[in-house]
């Protein structure tokens, strides 16, 4: 075994030589950072200048090496002078140790008992006493805490001069066990005692506090209730019994009684004072409910139906809390029982027999009742139980419906509604069973989902509706059940369910419940299931969200089917309007068309803000020889309010993989913010995509929504992009335009979108959309502009970037100007990068707006020799309070090698003038570099702005590199 040996002194030592170490370099260092960083040119010519760069920046790479280092060294240097402390400091200790080991072992070999020092303290959770203190001089230990319902140890004595040990807590008293079924919980176990405390020193010393009492055991939990008996079988059935009630929580333990405190030392020291009695036992939690009985399923010849499951029992009181000791606290009271869930409903037989209902779930059990403190506080009551699960609908036999779902339990005082039970599956091509009801509670319970409907033949296969919400007595409505799945294998057409009712409540109202979705492996429809619309939130809440569209899918290439989504929910109006539903998809692996629905509107906001509208839903044809469009659809508006509009929905996308058109959805305008709010932001413009390289059909994208106008304007929506792999064109969509403003700023316009041609066949030249212009506004400053949409191409024609758009006017301000669009050329034709758009002039104590930055161009094949040109920056905007700044001019890269294409860098927009004295000139701006291997050229810099008298004239931008 390794043996290490310290020595501080020489540590600290060697510390001072690393310190002295790391001065010397850190001089070295500084002395050369001078030339090294800054090396100048041998003569003017370009390779001296190259050679110089190369060095100079040698130079700066090794200052920051050196700086890394530097701090290493710090760090290891305080390290080892902190070892070195920490070694004297350990060796001092060590001989303290060994100097009262000498002094100790006398007595404590002939008396087992040290002649200066404190005694151990007993363990926790053992009753052990504590140990004696030194015979001249220390403290006696403290006495260990009890096992449960075990008492505690006793403090150690002092010796001549010292105070004794604290006795020990007395264990908490053991929990009572839990009750029979329906019978009450057995009695917590009482405290145990606390331990004596020490006795002070002989001649000097305070004697120690006695123990605490322990608390007194929890009450035993009440048995739960029995279940009910099943119905009786017959030709008409029999529902099940109902669940009987749980038993009432156990009565919580005595606390235990206080240790006595230890006597007093001759001459000083007061003696300890009796340890305090325990606190009372918490009340025991009242049993569950019952279960409700299984309902018989009938047994007669015909098609009968099932019997209904039996109630769930109601949940039994919480314990009380035990009366506690002299000056204890009183036990709180045991919570109440969970309702009983109620039991699924029976399964219906005979073909076409329908499943029974599911029994409604227990009211949650009330709180027990706090006890009482003999000298003490009052316990706290317990919390009512929270309401029992609806019971599941039962299965359909045959053609049968599911059985509909069980309605939540109410809550018991203070505790939570219960969830509506699932509605039952149906059988083949059957109904769905209705989800149960959420039940009645401070939030109402949540709805249950709708049952599952499968069908394999010629009937339909319908998902059970979403169960309704549960009312708020003080808060929130419940939110509405999903609705049931709906999946097909035959020639029948699948509905998903519909979402179940929001339900309502002073706090605000619920969400409705989203559409189920609907899937066909056959040949027949699919249908979503609509969602339902978010309740209403009156005078003190907010609106709840619409629920989303079910989707709808067909999964069969050679179906001539139609997968049709389901509609979405509107928000409710409120305080703030909820938002609306997102619409639903369609998806087809078929050759039918597909229909996308609109998002749901946003609701109202009385005196805050409107919600804000759903996407559209989305379309995709994924089948190759399908001619089919693939249309996305609307997105939702936004409500108003009065702090400020609802955002307007996106558009949903349109995709396919077939031979006819793709089109987006349009994206919702946002909604105005009135005299006193701000606008919505518009919505995002739905994009088109198709993935066909033999298509020559085209794609559109969807409109982009303007924002709406308010103190401050609401921003645009970017608009949609357009892919197309095939042959066909390609529409991008402009940016949508910034809302107007009255006291604050004009909104900014929406990015343009980008257009793309992925086929290498393509001959037609590509161009980005444009963004949109910014909004005005009446004091503040006008809104930027849209960025101009990007183009990019695969083919031999052109990508040209869409220039930027305009921003608007302001007595403030001036908008900036939107930058150009980038280009992307994969061909071998040109890319060429849209302009900055210039800065809007200011009002008459405002600045100019600053130029928008030029588009970037690059070409990324190895075999062009086109050229890529970066976009010119933006100028400046005049202004009274000064010019804006000059746009940058776009890069231009040609990445592959060894490609000869060209690239020149776009050049730097000047800087606006400054017009009243002293406002300044814009700087001009830069201009952008050129990369490539074939010929490369930066862009020139702009000329800055002039001042107005007494200010200071704008800085020429630099030229770009090489």
């Amino acid at each position: 075994m390794s043996q290490v040996i310290a020595f501080p002194a020489l540590m600290t030592a060697a510390a001072n030589d690393i310190a002295g170490i790391g001065s010397a370099v850190s001089a070295a260092n500084h002395m050369a950072a001078g030339a090294t960083t800054g090396v100048l040119a041998a003569a003017e010519d370009e390779v001296s200048a190259a050679i110089a760069a190369l060095f100079a920046t040698h130079g700066q790479r090794y200052q920051v090496l050196s700086s890394q280092a530097a701090a290493f060294h710090d760090q290891f240097l305080r390290s080892l002078a902190g070892s070195a402390d920490a070694y004297a400091s350990a060796e001092t200790a060590s001989v303290e140790q060994l100097l009262m080991g000498v002094i100790n072992a006398p007595t404590q070999a002939l008396l087992g008992r040290p002649l200066i020092g404190n005694g151990t303290d007993g363990a926790a959770g053992t009753g052990a006493n504590g140990g004696a203190g030194g015979i001249l001089w220390g403290n006696g230990g403290n006495g260990g805490s009890g096992a449960a319902g075990q008492s505690g140890g006793r403090g150690g004595d002092a010796g001549l001069f010292g105070n004794g040990g604290r006795g020990g807590a007395g264990g908490v008293g053991v929990t009572g066990t839990t009750g029979p079924a329906g019978g009450i919980g057995g009695t917590g176990g009482i405290g145990g005692t606390g331990g004596a405390g020490g006795n002070g020193g002989m001649l000097w010393g305070g004697g120690g506090a006695g123990g605490i009492g322990g608390g007194g055991g929890v009450g035993g939990t009440g048995g739960a209730g029995a279940d009910g008996l099943a119905g009786v079988a017959g030709v008409n059935s029999g529902a099940g019994g109902a669940g009987y009630a749980g038993g009432q929580g156990g009565v919580g333990g005595t606390g235990g009684a206080g240790g006595a405190g230890g006597a007093s030392g001759l001459f000083g020291g007061g003696s300890g004072s009796s340890g305090g009695t325990g606190h009372g036992g918490v009340g025991g939690t009242g049993g569950m409910g019952g279960q409700g009985g299984i309902g018989a399923a009938d047994t007669g010849a015909g098609a009968g139906t099932g019997g209904q499951g039996g109630a769930g029992g109601a949940a039994g009181l919480g314990g009380s809390g035990s009366v506690a000791g002299s000056a204890g606290t009183g036990g709180t009271g045991g919570t109440g029982g969970t309702g009983g869930t109620g039991m699924e409903g029976g399964t219906g037989t005979g073909w076409n027999g329908a499943g029974g209902g599911g029994s409604q779930g227990g009211v949650g059990g009330a709180g027990g009742v706090g006890g009482a403190g003999n000298g003490g506080i009052n316990g706290n009551g317990g919390s009512g139980g929270m309401g029992g699960t609806g019971g599941k609908g039962g299965t359909g036999t045959g053609m049968g419906s599911g059985g509909n779902g069980g309605t939540g339990g109410e809550a018991g005082l203070g505790g939570a509604a219960g969830t509506g039970g699932t509605g039952g599956l149906a059988g083949h091509s059957g109904v769905g069973g209705t989800g149960g009801t959420g039940g009645t509670g401070i939030d109402g319970g949540s709805g249950g989902s709708g049952g599952i409907s499968k069908g394999y033949g010629t009937g339909t296969a319908t998902g059970g509706t979403g169960g309704a919400g549960g009312i708020g007595t003080s808060g929130i409505g419940g939110t509405g059940g999903w609705g049931g799945e709906a999946e097909h294998f035959g020639s029948g057409e699948a509905i998903g369910g519909h979402g179940g009712s929001a339900g309502t409540g002073p706090g605000g109202g619920g969400n409705g419940g989203s559409g189920g979705t609907a899937t066909h492996h056959g040949t027949g429809n699919a249908f979503g299931g609509a969602g339902a619309d978010g309740a209403d939130g009156g005078n003190s809440g907010r609106g709840g969200n619409g629920g989303d569209g079910g989707y709808a899918t067909i999964r069969n290439t050679t179906s001539t089917a139609d997968a049709v989504a389901g509609a979405a929910g509107a928000g409710g109006d409120g305080i703030d309007g909820g938002d609306g539903g997102y619409g639903g998809y369609a998806d087809n692996d078929g050759v039918g068309h597909v229909v996308a629905t609109a998002g749901g509107a946003g609701g109202n906001g009385t005196t805050g803000f409107g919600g804000r509208g759903g996407g559209g839903g989305g379309a995709w044809i994924s089948n190759a020889t399908s001619t089919v469009d693939a249309v996305g659809a609307d997105g939702g508006a936004g409500g108003s309010g009065g702090a400020g509009g609802g955002d307007g929905g996106w558009g949903g996308y349109g995709e396919t993989n077939g031979m006819g058109n793709a089109t987006g959805g349009a994206g919702a305008d946002g909604a105005s913010g009135g005299a006193t709010g701000i606008g919505g932001r518009g919505g995002e413009g739905g994009g088109a995509y198709i993935d066909n390289s033999a298509s020559t059909a085209r794609a559109t994208a969807g409109k982009a929504g303007n924002g709406g106008a308010g103190t401050t304007g609401g921003n645009g929506g970017d608009g949609g992009y357009a892919d197309n792999r095939g042959l066909g064109a390609t529409t991008a969509s402009e940016g949508g335009a910034g809302g107007a403003g009255t006291t604050g700023n004009g909104g900014n316009g929406g990015r343009g979108g980008g257009n793309y041609l992925g086929n290498s066949a393509s001959t037609a030249d590509v161009r980005g959309a444009a963004g949109g212009v910014g909004g005005n506004s009446v004091e503040g400053r006008g809104g930027a502009g849209g960025q101009g949409g990007y183009a990019g191409t695969e083919g031999s024609g052109n990508a040209i970037g869409a220039d930027g758009a305009l921003g608007g006017t302001g007595a403030a301000g001036g908008g900036d100007g939107g930058a150009g669009g980038s280009a992307f050329n994969d061909g071998t034709g040109n890319a060429i990068g849209g302009k900055g758009a210039a800065g809007t002039d200011g009002g008459p104590s405002g600045t100019g707006g600053a130029g928008g930055e030029g588009g970037f161009a690059a070409i990324s094949n190895a075999s062009s020799a086109a050229i890529a040109t970066g976009g010119a920056g933006g100028d400046g905007g005049d202004g009274a309070a000064g010019g804006g700044a000059g746009g940058r001019g776009g890069d231009a890269v040609s990445w592959q090698s060894p490609s000869t294409a060209t690239t020149q860098g776009g050049n730097g927009g000047n800087g606006g003038d400054g017009l009243q004295p002293g406002s300044n000139g814009g700087n001009g701006g830069d201009g952008g570099n050129a990369t490539g291997f074939g010929q490369a050229n930066g862009g020139s810099g702009g000329t800055g702005g002039q001042a107005g008298p007494g200010g200071t004239p704008g800085t020429p931008g630099s030229d770009g590199t090489p």
